[in-house]
This record gives structure tokens, C-alpha cells and sequence, in this order.
């Protein structure tokens, strides 16, 4: 007998089949998101159950005795009850690796655009303001090339990161993580920084870091204030790494020069933040991953987690936190 699965998203048929292939599966048909009420009661008697950020609770499991395995299409995984899942054994997953390249690269999108204030000045032309009047220095950015770019987070992506800031824009690359990366620093020439030093030393910070109770608010009142004025605060992280009030107000204040922004504290943005209304924000929709190919690969991933952790093999992509139900299981 095959094992049971839910698919709590929409996915490609190529993921379907594959799943397919080795247990018996129903998927949310519905639009947006899986309601919470609708996931628990259709996981109640299933052994594994692909989602992407759904909350994972402690009454969603209890609801759900069978569950060995919760795969997510997605990096993060900050909606897991880490805790909760440890006591009920149920494995977490995520999709490393794949997804990389493509959020480095959106990673420096952002760095361009406010540098160069491209949306901004797009607009500019679009609305026909660019006429014979124009001064030269209405149109003025900043440079990227030779600049000094601080890291805050060196992981995986934090690398991609390095990789073009240094090799693309013969950039000075300070960083700051948990523990120094000496055999990157050697191979890129980047320094460690501690943070505030880094603050006040780099025209752009970039933030790749996971949302854990130690980065909630990184980016404060205080850490603005040690900011250059003409700096760009970079988030391809998590929207809750930044304190937007404070954020607001650097940016209103010109405490900094502008902000590239992928992720938000309230997903979707509420159409009254203001910094919506801010011509030095460029805002994008949390589109890190978001190419046809990543996603794609993404699922897959997913959903070969889903089906090693339901038919007895061992998914490769196990969250750190929950590692230790592999050696329980051995």
C-alpha cells in the first residue's frame, strides 16, 4: 500500500506525477492559500504533507497523528513550530541550494535599482517630465562600482552575493555573520566586520539573514543611526529582520540615502505603508526565488523530500533544528 500524502499548493504536473508515482495523494484545489482549518482537517490521516509556509502548530499536529514528515517549497522556515515538531517526530524540510543564484541575483537588482534610482526615474520619463528644463543633476544616483558593500549574513546566498560585488563591481565586501568564514574571506578578499563597525563603513548593507529571535529587528533605531547618510539598506531576508517604523523614519529623517526592499513585516504590504510613497524605496513583491526554472526546481525538491521521508528513505534537506529525529529513526 502506498503511503498517503496531501499537497497543500498548486504545483506542475511533472511534481504531481512524480508523487504519483510512489504514494497516493489529494491537493488543495482552492485558490491563494490553503486555509489553516481546511489543511488540518485534510492532513488528519495522511503520512506527509507538502506546503509552502503554512503555520505548522502544535494543534495542527495534534490533529495529525500519522504525519512523519512536513516538506516546505521554500527556503524558510520560520512558520514551523520547531518545538512542536520535535515532540510529535515529525520531520521538517526545506529547499536549499537551488534558489541561490537566482536571489543573489535579485539581491543585486535592488542594489542597482536604488543606486541609479531606476524605477524612480523610469517613472520620471514615463510621465513625461524629462523635457529641455531638466538639469543633469535632478537625474544624479550613486555608484555601485568601487563602492564598499557590507554583508550581514554569509551564507549560501551571501556568497552569490560576494561573488558579484567583488568579481563584477570591484567592490570592498565587509561582512558579519555568526561565526567568521576565513576560507572566504582568503578566497574573496572580504573582511569580517562587527556590526556596528560595518554600519558605519559601507554605502550599501545587505541583509540575507533566517528570521530567528535573534535577528527579529537586526535593524533598528540604533543601527540606522549608525549608518551612513547616504546609504542603501538592502532586504532580501525576512521583512521582520528590519524595524520598518524605524526604517520609516531613517528614511524620512535622511538618516539613509534610500532602501531596496523585497520582503515586508506584513505580507502583502499594506497599500497605506509609507513607504510605498517613498521615491528612494524600490519595493518588489518577495519575488527572491521567483523565476520559472527556480520554482520549478524548487517544487521538485520538495517534493522528493516529501517521498524519501514517506517511503522510508532519508530527505536530504532536513532543517538543521530537526536533525536529530534522523539519528532517533536510526
Amino acid at each position: 500500500m502506498k503511503p498517503k500524502v496531501y499537497i497543500a499548493r498548486s504545483v506542475s504536473k511533472e511534481v504531481e506525477e512524480f508523487i504519483g508515482d510512489y504514494c497516493d495523494y489529494r491537493k488543495w484545489e482552492g485558490d491563494g492559500e490553503i486555509p489553516s482549518d481546511i489543511l488540518t482537517e485534510e492532513i488528519k490521516n495522511v503520512d506527509g504533507v507538502l506546503v509552502q509556509h503554512a503555520p505548522i502548530t502544535n494543534e495542527l499536529l495534534e490533529q495529525a497523528p500519522n504525519l512523519k514528515i512536513i516538506s516546505n517549497s521554500a527556503v524558510g522556515y520560520d512558520s514551523f513550530d520547531l518545538e512542536a515538531m520535535k515532540r510529535h517526530g515529525v520531520l521538517g524540510t526545506h529547499t536549499p541550494f537551488v534558489l541561490d543564484e537566482t536571489v543573489a541575483d535579485l539581491a543585486f537588482s535592488l542594489v542597482l535599482a536604488t543606486a541609479r534610482r531606476v524605477p524612480e526615474l523610469n517613472n520620471f520619463v514615463k510621465q513625461g517630465k524629462w523635457d529641455k528644463e531638466t538639469e543633469s543633476r535632478q537625474l544624479f544616483g550613486v555608484d555601485v562600482h568601487h563602492s564598499t558593500m557590507g554583508i550581514i549574513g554569509m551564507g549560501r546566498i551571501g556568497e552569490k552575493i560576494v561573488r558579484r560585488a567583488r568579481f563584477g563591481f570591484k567592490m570592498e565586501v565587509l561582512y558579519n555573520s555568526r561565526t567568521p568564514k576565513p576560507e572566504l574571506e582568503e578566497k574573496y578578499g572580504i573582511v569580517y566586520s562587527e556590526l556596528d563597525a560595518l554600519l558605519e563603513k559601507s554605502d550599501f548593507v545587505v541583509l540575507i539573514v533566517p528570521l530567528t529571535p535573534e535577528t527579529h529587528h537586526l535593524m533598528g533605531e540604533k543601527q540606522f543611526e549608525k549608518m551612513k547618510d547616504n546609504a542603501i539598506l538592502i532586504n532580501c531576508a525576512r521583512g521582520a529582520v528590519v524595524d520598518e517604523k524605524a526604517l520609516i523614519e531613517a528614511l524620512e529623517k535622511g538618516k539613509i540615502r534610500g532602501a531596496g526592499l523585497d520582503v515586508f513585516e506584513e505580507e502583502p504590504v499594506s497599500p497605506d505603508n509609507p513607504l510605498l510613497q517613498m521615491e528612494q524605496v524600490v519595493a518588489l513583491p518577495h519575488i527572491g526565488s521567483a523565476t520559472e526554472k527556480t520554482r520549478a526546481d524548487m517544487l521538485m525538491k520538495a517534493a522528493e523530500n516529501l517521498v524519501a521521508g514517506v517511503t522510508g528513505g532519508i530527505p536530504q534537506n532536513v532543517v538543521k533544528e530537526l536533525q536529530g529525529l534522523l539519528e532517533n529513526q536510526s
